[in-house]
């Protein structure tokens, strides 16, 4: 095993590797060679931007399903604009009531949405309930992509 990084102030990458008990060298003989201890430490050290081939390498590898979801939120152009965050995976029961209570919410908003929508467009009076449902939707997006995350680091493990 190589010598213990002493950097204060680590990105998520690293911070993952580490925690998956993973050497750089470790990475590259798992992954043949594809992730080299070069590649990884210019990544590690912010001198070279991960490919997506590296990030879901390196989700694999570590059991770290959000590393792709972090990858997408704040490295790739599209994924900024249209991929919800998840900054934090919590336990199960946490995870599904979060996405049920927006469930919930969506239930309560749906006579309003079919009143708005009924004549194919949105009023000015109807603005503000319209922008409500939407981030409505934007958490109850969130609670799924949380609920996912979750199931599938529970499941490569």
């Amino acid at each position: 095993m190589g010598k213990k990084s002493t950097k204060i102030n680590k990105l998520k990458y690293q911070v993952a590797r580490e925690e998956a008990g993973l050497s750089r060298k470790d990475v590259e003989d798992q992954t043949d060679g594809m992730l080299t201890e070069n590649r990884l430490e210019k990544i590690e050290n912010e001198r070279l931007k991960a490919t997506p081939y590296d990030v879901l390498q390196m989700a694999k590898l570590y059991h770290r399903p959000d590393l792709c979801n972090h990858y997408c939120t704040n490295e790739c152009d599209i994924g900024i604009s249209y991929v919800p965050k998840v900054e934090y995976i919590s336990d199960l029961p946490q995870t599904t009531l979060a996405l049920l209570s927006s469930l919930n919410q969506i239930e309560e908003d749906k006579n309003s949405i079919i009143n708005i929508a009924s004549d194919g467009q949105i009023t000015e009076d109807e603005r503000d309930a319209f922008c409500e449902f939407c981030e409505h939707l934007n958490k109850m997006s969130l609670a799924i992509e949380s609920l996912k995350l979750w199931a599938k680091k529970e499941l490569s493990e």
